[in-house]
């Protein structure tokens, strides 16, 4: 069970491993784009390309689709980035029960925004965690775990590929390890546990107010979605990438999200403390740019962003 990109790794993973899957579950098509023309997952497309089959309820308490699923003589189901709580009429059913991969360190950063918030928290090593699935969000005991570190200048969707690679490695190995009795499920610590909330496009909003290390996170952890954004001259604007660096002399008193200087490729922007140099941005309706070509473009005083 799985949808997005992240999930694609594991499936192949466990084809390569000689896994028989016998059913591929997936989110239904949804409409993308100007034309919202219904778009397929990178899970049903990679399961279709390898004779697969698919299916794609929308409703997974509904009993006609339970039955079908009974009626497999299922030994385990594999659950990776599917979007949805599996209800525990369909934890119950397989042999050996569910195995869910989550892309943190359990018991840190249950829920399902893991990478963003790990990011946007300025966590320097995060990883990878298999654990056989309750009826809890990602508080099942915990199979195999695996360290991941976070480059500096590392954005979500960069780290979460990484992710999905070492995941998958490490599902397989889980899995085995598990149906041949060599590994026990070791209960989480609740005690240490901590949140990783759905994101919203509003969390994109940035507030000048902070930091401009935590600004220069929030910038990473919401690459490429729903991304971090200010307003300028009443238009939505993206910050793509940008670099923290220290107050300089001529910044110090400024109110924090003025430009205080916009020349050459240069975008400089005060912060609560410290000074955010922005590197590619993208105002609204029109495509990224760097700070050179926006300068040459649009143009910036000593404005401030809102």
């Amino acid at each position: 069970m799985g949808t997005p990109e992240f999930a694609v790794p594991s499936l192949r993973a466990l084809l390569s491993a000689g896994k028989n899957i016998v059913l591929v579950v997936t989110q239904p098509e949804k409409p993308k784009g100007r034309g919202r023309k219904l778009s397929a997952g990178r899970v049903k497309e990679f399961a279709l390309k390898n004779n697969l089959i698919v299916s794609e309820p929308r409703s997974l308490k509904d009993e006609g689709w339970i039955n079908e699923l009974r009626s497999l003589s299922l030994d385990l189901i594999v659950v990776v980035a599917y979007g949805k709580i599996l209800p525990e009429e369909v934890l119950g059913i397989p042999r050996f029960g569910c195995v869910n991969l989550h892309a943190s360190l359990l018991p840190s950063y249950r829920g399902a925004s893991p990478v963003n918030w790990a990011i946007i928290n300025g966590d320097k090593e995060t990883g990878v965690t298999a654990i056989v699935m309750d009826k809890g969000v990602d508080t099942g005991p915990i199979l195999l775990s695996e360290k991941a570190g976070i480059k500096e200048d590392e954005t979500a969707g960069e780290l979460s590929r990484k992710l999905s690679e070492v995941g998958a490695a490490l599902l397989v190995k889980a899995i085995e390890l598990f149906l041949e009795g060599r590994i026990k499920p070791a209960p989480q610590d609740d005690r240490n546990a901590t949140c990783a909330p759905l994101l919203k496009k509003e969390d994109g909003k940035i507030d000048w107010n902070l930091g401009a290390e935590r600004i220069k996170n929030l910038v990473r952890g919401l690459s490429p979605w729903p991304g971090a954004y200010t307003f300028l001259r009443g238009k939505l604007l993206k910050i793509h990438s940008a670099e923290a660096q220290g107050d300089s002399g001529d910044s110090v008193d400024l109110k924090p999200g003025t430009v205080f200087e916009a020349e050459k490729d240069r975008i400089r922007v005060k912060c609560g403390s410290g000074v955010l140099e922005i590197k590619e941005l993208q105002i609204e309706g029109k495509r990224r740019l760097s700070a050179r070509e926006f300068l040459r473009g649009y143009g910036l005083g000593k404005e401030v962003f809102v």
